[in-house]
């Protein structure tokens, strides 16, 4: 496989934080799934959906704003948002303001999920994540994944700037 000799190859630092990274990442994910799932029966991306409902204005958003906000796809989310439906957490409406929107709403039977299980989660996240560095080490962390996340994002001149 070549490329012209344009590509920038990873160093032993590099490919070292990017495996650490992924393999991270992953098996967060993983144990915050299991862990919400074995205890209150919901999936770490429906918590993730409650979360964001309750902190939303009358707990209920725009279904593109939410998918914006938990990063999944328009299609992805309303096949979640309808599994949900089923299980009495959230319902869609209609937008009021034009008509064409659809809205996702939180169901006090979603809120009451959420109030049950967010302790199971921040306890999950203070164990793995929080306690295992330092606030200065949190700090730093912090400002790159933002950074990264900008990239992702597309705003890529803030990113660069940062």
């Amino acid at each position: 496989m070549s490329d012209g000799g344009t590509t920038q190859w990873l160093d032993d630092d590099e490919m070292r934080f990017w495996r650490s990274f992924i393999t991270t990442a992953t098996l967060l994910e993983s144990r915050l799934n299991q862990n919400l799932s074995e205890s209150h029966g919901v999936t770490h991306s429906d918590y993730t959906i409650l979360v964001v409902l309750s902190e939303a204005p009358g707990r209920q958003l725009r279904m593109s704003v939410l998918a914006e906000l938990i990063a999944s796809s328009k299609s992805r989310l309303s096949h979640q948002i309808a599994r949900m439906e089923k299980a009495g957490l959230v319902a869609r409406q209609v937008c009021d303001s034009d008509g064409r929107g659809v809205l996702a709403a939180l169901l006090p039977a979603g809120m009451e999920l959420l109030e049950r299980a967010a302790p199971t989660h921040v306890t999950a996240v203070r164990e793995l994540v929080i306690s295992q560095v330092t606030k200065t080490e949190q700090s730093s962390f912090a400002d790159a994944l933002e950074r990264i996340q900008r990239a992702l994002s597309g705003d890529d001149a803030v990113a660069a700037a940062s």
